[in-house]
């Protein structure tokens, strides 16, 4: 019998990741997983409002870097680097991708490797939003 390029296809196509399947499979066996990515999901929500409340739109200019070596080079007192407000823009960009795509990064490691990385990954990303949290207070000038 002659089989079909298709159904070939098929055999040797790796299946595609659910990840509505590995969701529920953490749900019901890992819940140390599962509330880690919620607190992660929470802290990220946290940090998508608070960038968008300290934007600043109004501002034609506001302090988007700072840098201790930008300041030594460029001769400056201090390293505050001001810009248009629209590169605030990244805090909530940043906010987003840790809370959704770091998630699902973490389902995907979690169904490839197993529960130590998965926790591994989402702890990072959590050190990542408090790294962000901190960038954020001293651009403001409140830390």
């Amino acid at each position: 019998m002659v089989r079909n390029k298709d159904e070939e296809d098929q055999a040797t196509k790796p299946k595609r990741l659910d990840f509505r399947a590995t969701w529920k499979e953490i749900a019901r066996k890992q819940h140390g997983v599962m509330v880690a990515m919620i607190i992660l999901l929470v802290m990220s929500a946290v940090l998508l409002v608070f960038a968008l409340v300290t934007l600043h739109p109004q501002g034609t200019v506001v302090i988007v870097g700072y840098g201790d070596v930008y300041g030594e080079i460029a001769g400056l007192s201090g390293g505050y680097r001001r810009d248009s407000w629209l590169n605030m823009l990244a805090f909530p960009l940043l906010a987003v991708i840790f809370g959704v795509v770091h998630n699902l990064l973490a389902l995907r490691v979690y169904r490839k490797y197993g529960k130590t990385p998965a926790l591994m990954l989402i702890g990072a990303t959590m050190l990542l939003v408090v790294g962000t949290f901190i960038v954020m207070l001293r651009l403001l000038g409140e830390w």
